[in-house]
C-alpha cells in the first residue's frame, strides 16, 4: 500500500504547471537549494492522505499527517516538506492550523529535476490569510513546549525523547545496537 501511495504521490506532486509564472510577487528569500525556484500561490490546506485516498478528517490529521497544499491555478497537489526554520523541520505545525482553508503561501519549488522526473517539494517561507502573513516557524517552539524536559543545550535532535528511545532500541544506524557496536569498534 506505501509503495503505491508513493507512486501517486510522485505523479501529482508539483510538475510545472504550463503558463503559470509562480515566481511572479514571491519574496522568498533564496536557500541555494538544488533546482530552486520562489513560488508564491494560493492553495488550499489539506493533508496528503486526505488529498489521496480521501480520508479526510476535519483537522487534517492533529497535526499527525504530512501537510500539502492543492494549487489553486492548476489543482496540482504540493507536498509541504519544509519550513522556513534552517532545522530542516517540516511544515505540518505550520499549516495544521489552516487546515482545508484557502491560503496564499510563498517558499521555494525545490528539487533537481534529472533525479526526481521533474517533481519539486515546497519549502514555504510564509502564509497569509485574510490580509494577515505569518511566518512558518512554529515548529521548534511547539516542539520545546511538547517537550519541557528535553531543555537543554544543543540541535532539538539530540534531546528529542522519540530520537532518543529509537536509538537505544534500534542504534545509531538503525540496524541494531550490536551493529552500531561492531561498526564503532572497527571504525573508530
Amino acid at each position: 500500500m506505501r509503495s503505491i501511495l508513493i507512486a501517486a504521490t510522485a505523479a501529482l506532486i508539483a510538475l510545472p504547471a504550463a503558463a503559470a509564472d509562480f515566481a511572479s510577487g514571491s519574496e522568498a528569500k533564496s536557500w541555494g537549494l538544488s533546482g530552486e525556484e520562489k513560488a508564491k500561490f494560493e492553495a488550499k490546506v489539506t493533508d496528503v492522505v486526505c488529498a489521496l485516498t480521501g480520508d479526510c478528517p476535519t483537522d487534517c490529521g492533529a497535526g499527525l499527517r504530512q501537510m500539502a497544499l492543492v494549487r489553486v491555478a492548476d489543482d496540482r497537489l504540493i507536498l509541504a516538506n519544509k519550513n522556513i526554520q534552517p532545522a530542516f523541520t517540516g511544515a505540518t505545525v505550520d499549516l495544521a492550523q489552516y487546515c482545508g482553508q484557502t491560503v496564499v503561501v510563498d517558499g521555494l519549488m525545490a528539487g533537481d529535476p534529472e533525479l526526481t522526473g521533474g517533481a519539486k517539494t515546497y519549502q514555504i517561507q510564509t502564509v497569509t490569510v485574510s490580509g494577515e502573513t505569518a511566518k512558518t516557524n512554529v515548529w521548534t517552539k511547539d516542539w520545546a513546549a511538547k517537550n519541557p524536559d528535553a531543555a537543554g543545550k544543543g540541535p532539538w535532535f539530540r534531546r528529542d525523547p522519540r530520537i532518543i528511545d529509537k536509538i537505544k532500541e534500534e542504534g545509531y544506524l538503525g540496524l541494531g545496537v550490536d551493529v552500531d557496536k561492531t561498526f564503532i569498534e572497527e571504525n573508530y
